[in-house]
């Protein structure tokens, strides 16, 4: 028999953006039902695991860095470098949504919630012809997005007075109920037991994240006209799969801007996986030199982190082989390796303020001996010739000669042979631009040749494409509810968060200014609730 759940509110998906759904329902009365596809451990979903970086506008930590950032020049960026065109009505109303209201719906709820923000901000995504972030305004939680995570989950359940929220785990959502035409429900199985279970509810929230944890839907959304590598990790949350965004297209819902994704250049298989082909991704070390399956620089333009992700994944996709090598010392390793995520980010997470400080003045030997030790794909060797060999072994090829790899460090090195004043590398120039940012020059390395005495010893890190975040999904007016075909509201039905491409289907075009995905999840998630509940803003 059959388990029949009733409630005012039923969100589907127990990661962020459902999470704040419910808190801000359950504040305003409503009863709900969260219904999550994973563990309880795991409630949160992807959220629980990210690094926590946000992009925001104009808050009190970029006005003490003496950053006069505003909506207007926020919203200039973001339609540049996104590429939105005339028609991405309803991605650009949310892009425009975004930047007037970031600061009040996200930096000052996370604050009034006690949450905080790291001192510094962080630029990202300059664009690489400064079409990007034209100021710096990545902020990062302290606490790193699981610390956000938990607070969340806290305050939902401080907001259930009265027993009006039911949360259950390992169920997954099979189809959508109706009457009269309206979304009314769903229809479930629990996976642990198999028992089915029916919710009724006056409306219907989705939030299942996006598309990118399944591989096989991340090809066949693919873009035609861009490069695709043969092999790619899965970096994202292996239960958004778009099984549901395809239930609602059948009902007559709309997906729109399937093949813009927001994935990532520099993947290496987790080592210690939550989930087969598990990636860990690594935020690339701008010092590092990227090279080709032969051990030959890429080039002509040199690959370099910071300026314009989406081209960084497209140059990698394009090699002919799928994975690349970094090329590094040890000296640029315990300045600049990090990897995304909270789970190795633990001075931030765990709210260690002097150890971060020491490790980032003093170098990260911490991590980097960890990575050396837990993954087969960081290589250290005193010499080049050495590492070649490793790198051959690993990649179980003959590829990497080691006279080439040494002409490739020696043609970076004769750079430095005259002195600064001479120098003439692209990549070179675009860290010595970085590093005029205090925080980015912080985690830099000066600019040296990579054979420089007592810099050693070499490193080679072999990296592919992860997949990451979709950038489109469910289409949505600006209170989250799903639109069909005509353009009119599915009556009954919301999405919220990545389901619904971080609002309208698409709202950050085919690039993100990065940071922009956490507070996408709390903005969909509390104008969906608004409307819900019939609150103003």
């Amino acid at each position: 028999m059959n388990k029949s759940i009733q409630s005012d509110v039923l969100v589907i998906g127990g990661g962020l953006a459902g999470i704040v759904t419910a808190i801000e329902c359950l504040r305003a009365g409503k009863s709900v039902t969260l219904v999550d596809r994973d563990t309880p451990e795991r409630l949160g979903g992807l959220a629980l695991w990210a690094f926590g970086g946000m992009a925001l506008v104009d808050t009190p930590v970029q006005r003490r860095m003496k950053l006069k950032d505003s909506p207007e020049i926020a919203l200039r960026d973001w339609l540049r470098f996104g590429e939105l065109g005339e028609d991405d009505v309803l991605p650009r109303q949310w892009a425009s949504y975004y930047v007037e209201h970031c600061r009040e719906q996200v930096y000052d709820w996370l604050t009034g919630a006690g949450l905080s923000f790291m001192p510094a901000v962080n630029w990202v995504e300059r664009g690489m012809q400064g079409n990007g972030n034209t100021l710096p305004r990545y902020h990062v939680i302290w606490g790193t997005s699981q610390g956000l995570t938990r607070r969340m989950i806290e305050l939902m359940h401080q907001a259930n007075t009265g027993n009006r929220l039911t949360v259950l785990h390992q169920h997954e959502v099979l189809s959508l109920g109706s009457t009269h035409g309206a979304v009314s429900g769903a229809h479930a199985i629990h996976h642990a037991n198999g028992q089915r279970v029916d919710f009724a509810a006056d409306v219907v929230v989705l939030a299942m994240g996006g598309i990118n944890g399944s591989l096989e839907e991340t090809r066949a959304n693919w873009i035609k006209s861009r490069p695709m590598p043969a092999t790619m990790l899965n970096g994202a949350h292996p239960y958004a799969n778009g099984k549901l965004h395809h239930l609602v297209a059948g009902l007559g819902g709309q997906i729109t801007h399937a093949g813009e994704m927001w994935n990532y250049a520099a993947g290496v298989p987790h080592p210690k996986p939550h989930f087969d082909g598990h990636g860990l991704s690594i935020i690339p070390m701008k010092s590092a030199l990227w090279l080709d399956h032969t051990g030959r620089r890429i080039g002509p333009e040199p690959l370099v982190v910071g300026f314009d992700t989406h081209t960084l994944c497209q140059r990698v996709a394009e090699q002919e082989k799928p994975y690349v090598w970094h090329l590094l010392n040890w000296r640029i390793a315990i300045k600049e390796l990090a990897l995304s995520g909270a789970e190795h980010n633990q001075r931030i997470r765990d709210h260690q303020m002097l150890m971060f400080v020491k490790e980032t003045l003093m170098g990260n030997h911490r991590l980097v001996k960890q990575m050396v030790s837990q993954s087969r794909h960081f290589l250290v060797d005193d010499t080049l010739a050495g590492l070649a060999a490793k790198m051959n072994a690993l990649a179980g090829t003959n590829d990497v000669r080691a006279d080439v790899l040494q002409q490739t460090a020696d043609a970076f090195d004769a750079n430095f042979v005259l002195g600064d004043k001479v120098v003439n590398d692209e990549q070179i120039r675009r860290i010595e631009h970085a590093r005029h940012w205090g925080p980015d020059k912080m985690r830099t390395c000066k600019p040296a040749p990579l054979q420089m005495p007592g810099a050693g010893p070499f490193m080679a890190v072999q990296t592919q494409l992860i997949t990451r975040k979709s950038l489109g999904g469910l289409k949505t007016d600006l209170q989250s509810r799903v639109l069909d075909a005509n353009g009119q509201p599915m009556p009954g039905l919301y999405c919220v968060g990545e389901a619904a491409g971080f609002g309208g289907g698409g709202a950050s075009g085919k690039r993100s200014l990065e940071g922009t995905f956490l507070p996408g999840c709390i903005l969909t998630a509390r104008a969906a609730a608004r409307s819900i509940t019939q609150q103003k803003i």
